[in-house]
C-alpha cells in the first residue's frame, strides 16, 4: 500500500463530482489504507500443488490504482459518495476471478493463443465458435486445443486448466472466489450488492448488463476504463503476458476510443477520463504502474487527452 499511495494521501477524501471540479493531484482512496490491504488479502490463494502454501495475489497494486482511478472518474461524474464509496470497493476486487494466477504458465498459455489467433475473450469466442454452449467456453477450448498445446510443450492439466478458466471462464471463477470469500467481507463489514459483481463481469460479459439501470452500466463502463488505461502503462502485466515491450500511452487512448465505437463505453466516461488525465490527477498513478518517471512524451500526451 505504502508504494501505492504517496505519503500525504489521506484515507477519506473530499469528493469532487461534475458540479466542483477541484483539481484532484491524486485520485481518491475513500476507506482507511488498512481496510484496503484486507481487501487486497483476499487475493491470496492456497496452492492445490502444495498443501499449506499461499499463492499471493498477482499485482494487486493493480487492483487499488484501478480502484482508485475509478472513484476519481465517478466523482467527476457526479455519483454519489456513498455509492462510489461501495464501487471502489468492487473495483479493488474486480481481478478477483485471477486469484491464484500463475503468472509464467498464464502468460505461456495465453501467449501461444494469441499467437495462433485464437480468441481469449468468452463473447469473442462466442462469436467464432457460435456452438459452444454458454459459460462452456474453458472446457470448449481445452478440448479444441489440448493436443496442439501438448506439442507445443504446454501440458492443459488440471492447474494449467484453471488459468484457461481465468480468462474465458472467467464468470465461473469469479462466482467461486465470492462465494468463499463473502464469509470474511462479512467480517469486513461489507455490504455487497448484486450490481457490484456484475460491474466486475462487464468488459467480458457485456450480454450481463442488458437492463440494467443506466448508472450501474455507467459505473461498469469506468471499470473498464480504468482497468485498461492502467493496463496500457503496467509494466508488470505487460512483461508478464502482454508480451509488450513497452508502454504507449497513445495506444491506451487508441484502444478507449476503440472500445467507444465498439458500444462497451460511453463517450461522457470517456472525455472524463482525458479530462482528469489532462489536469495531471493520474500522472503518479501510471508511473507507478511503469515503474519510472513519465517521459516529456508521456507527459505531453496526457496534458494533450482532453482536447480529443
Amino acid at each position: 500500500m505504502d508504494d501505492i499511495l504517496p505519503g500525504g494521501q489521506p484515507s477519506t477524501s473530499v469528493h469532487h463530482t461534475c458540479m466542483a471540479r477541484t483539481r484532484i493531484t491524486f485520485p481518491p482512496l475513500l476507506m482507511p489504507r488498512a481496510f484496503a490491504s484486507k481487501l487486497l488479502k483476499l487475493y491470496d490463494y492456497p496452492d492445490p500443488r502444495r498443501p499449506g502454501r499461499m499463492i499471493k495475489g498477482y499485482d494487486c497494486p493493480h487492483a487499488l490504482r484501478t480502484a482508485l482511478m475509478c472513484a476519481a472518474v465517478a466523482q467527476r461524474l457526479g455519483h454519489e459518495p456513498a455509492r462510489v464509496k461501495q464501487y471502489q470497493i468492487a473495483c479493488i476486487l474486480h481481478d478477483l476471478g485471477r486469484a491464484g494466477l500463475d503468472r509464467q504458465l498464464f502468460g505461456r498459455i495465453w501467449s501461444w493463443a494469441r499467437a495462433q489467433g485464437i480468441p481469449t475473450r468468452p463473447r469473442e469466442w462466442r462469436a467464432v465458435h457460435p456452438e459452444t454452449r454458454y459459460g462452456r467456453e474453458t472446457e470448449a477450448f481445452v478440448a479444441r486445443y489440448r493436443a496442439a498445446m501438448g506439442e507445443a510443450g504446454i501440458e492443459l492439466n488440471p492447474w494449467a486448466c484453471e488459468q484457461v478458466e481465468m480468462r474465458l471462464g472467467y464468470a465461473r471463477r469469479l462466482a467461486a472466489r465470492l462465494r468463499t470469500v463473502k464469509p470474511r467481507l462479512r467480517e469486513l463489514a461489507v455490504t455487497w450488492s448484486p450490481w457490484m459483481g456484475r460491474i466486475m463481469l462487464y468488459y467480458y460479459y457485456p450480454e450481463k448488463l442488458a437492463g440494467a439501470q443506466p448508472w450501474v452500466r455507467q459505473l461498469a463502463e469506468i471499470l473498464v476504463a480504468c482497468e485498461q488505461f492502467e493496463a496500457f502503462s503496467n509494466q508488470r502485466r505487460g512483461r508478464d503476458y502482454y508480451v509488450r515491450r513497452r508502454e504507449d500511452l497513445a495506444e491506451a487512448f487508441a484502444y478507449l476510443n476503440a472500445l467507444h465505437k465498439e458500444g462497451i463505453i460511453s463517450r461522457p466516461v470517456v472525455q472524463a477520463l482525458r479530462e482528469l488525465s489532462a489536469e495531471g490527477a493520474f500522472d503518479k498513478v501510471l508511473e507507478q504502474a511503469r515503474g519510472r518517471a513519465l517521459s516529456r512524451r508521456d507527459r505531453a500526451c496526457l496534458r494533450q487527452a482532453g482536447e480529443e
